[in-house]
């Protein structure tokens, strides 16, 4: 797809998913440099909550899921559900859905299609729909900008199982006939969504199925809880190893989702860039460790709290770090990228080593037009202490600070992305115009009424 192709894509799903929440426009006007502080709740994990919306699937009888943020991401999940003939009572507004699975059938493809643009789920529903129908049809999958996210993974986990993978022009046609066994899977790399792939298929699958080399991130440890609330058997082992030992039926669960880290994060680094003082009510010590050091050693503050974490600038001069972002329970790369805001800050220079996506340092093109002093080698960095092995498709970024930013017209390029663009304009002295701010509500649930809460002059454009 050509780059005008894309860019008017992206503000398709931009517009889309900034529908979907009930936002005024995907255009917001923010005048910066004022401290963030106040107190904002975060819901359940969007990682989560999104695949135990999948997960109801597998069930005989109703499932009831709480603690669900209003993120566009649950919008879509709950339409292909619909159109897959579940039945939803609840709602995002109100954090708690009721699912009931009693009538799935196969979907119209282009009903699929509408909505595949708008979320890389449908891959996750091949599981469930070859268990429950024997059949599953998945369109060309949207997403963020980051990278690449091949899909072999998964289509080598399914064809394990003993599933039969079709590639048409419109999408991959997949088929069970004789049904789903247990298998002895290895991932090539702890993959998040190839690990619940494996899971969702194979708790239902004939057999025991072992899968080496997992991922193991809070998100998937939770949806294991979901799992087993269900019915099915699943033991952790050591060395990254999960063993399934599938089930004949499932029942639905209750669940209270996880709280969502990744957002956690993200509002810290807007108290640290923006010298402000956030409390995050719903979140937790235990999920956050890796995160709560680096900040720290960067010169935040925090104190952990029986109903939250209170983030805030303690006063002084923020100090450079080095950063290598891997897989749980390492440096999350979705954390590295509002964090970066909040380095341009401090006084040195600091790097940032990812490991996990090739092309997730596009967002600084617009923090270097804003002011700031960052250099992308798109090829990674030789030597150093690195405790993270180094990875072909790495990249790194060095930050040299401090430096003042200065409003600009930003246009958002992913989620993460987008929330570090938003930090940034609260940060800088001056006005931005920040575009496709709808990609935001993809993750972090009704972030403008946070940002009221929190103090920040904004206004959204006619």
């Amino acid at each position: 797809m050509n780059t005008l192709l894309q860019d008017a894509q992206l503000v398709l799903d931009a517009q889309k998913a900034a529908a979907h929440v009930g936002l005024q426009s995907d255009t917001i006007i923010v005048n910066g440099g004022r401290p963030l502080r106040g107190r904002i709740d975060v819901r359940g994990a969007k990682n989560l909550v999104t695949k135990a919306m999948v997960a109801s699937l597998l069930g005989d009888t109703k499932s009831v899921l709480r603690d669900v943020p209003d993120i566009s991401d649950v919008h879509v999940v709950s339409r292909l559900l619909e159109i897959h003939g579940v039945e939803i009572s609840g709602s995002p507004e109100s954090g708690t859905l009721v699912l009931d699975p009693a009538n799935v059938a196969i979907a119209q493809s282009a009903e699929i299609d509408a909505l595949s643009g708008s979320s890389r789920i449908p891959i996750l529903f091949c599981g469930p729909l070859l268990h429950r129908l024997g059949h599953a049809f998945i369109p060309d999958l949207g997403g963020c900008r980051i990278g690449d996210r091949p899909i072999d993974f998964h289509l080598d986990a399914l064809r394990s199982f003993g599933a039969v993978v079709e590639k048409l022009p419109s999408g991959i046609n997949i088929t069970a006939p004789n049904g789903l066994k247990g298998a002895n899977i290895e991932l090539p790399y702890p993959s998040v969504g190839a690990t619940e792939q494996v899971l969702l298929t194979g708790v239902r699958a004939e057999g025991t199925t072992e899968l080496k080399n997992a991922a193991i991130e809070p998100e998937i440890m939770d949806l294991i809880a979901v799992l087993q609330k269900m019915g099915a058997i699943i033991s952790i082992e050591p060395n990254r190893v999960i063993l399934i030992e599938g089930v004949e039926k499932l029942k639905g669960y209750d669940h209270r989702a996880l709280f969502d880290r990744n957002e956690a994060a993200s509002w810290a680094s807007a108290a640290l860039a923006t010298k402000g003082d956030i409390f995050c009510v719903g979140a937790k010590q235990q999920e956050m460790m890796t995160f709560l050091n680096v900040f720290r050693k960067i010169g935040g503050d925090f104190d952990v709290e029986e109903d939250g974490i209170r983030f805030y600038h303690p006063g002084g001069d923020l100090k450079p770090v080095v950063i290598e972002t891997d897989v749980h329970p390492g440096f999350m790369t979705d954390w590295q990228q509002p964090l970066i805001v909040a380095l341009t800050q401090a006084i040195g220079t600091s790097t940032v080593h990812e490991t996990v996506y090739e092309n997730r340092f596009g967002f600084t093109d617009a923090l270097v037009e804003m002011g700031a002093d960052i250099q992308v080698h798109k090829n990674g960095l030789e030597g150093g202490n690195r405790r993270v092995p180094r990875r072909a498709l790495e990249q790194a970024a060095v930050i040299t600070g401090p430096t003042k930013l200065h409003g600009a017209d930003i246009e958002v390029p992913d989620l993460r992305g987008g929330f570090s663009h938003l930090i940034a304009a609260l940060t800088a002295q001056g006005t931005s115009r920040v575009s496709n701010v709808g990609l935001i509500s993809r993750g972090y649930g009704d972030f403008t009424g946070k940002l009221k809460k929190l103090g920040a002059d904004f206004s959204f454009e006619a």
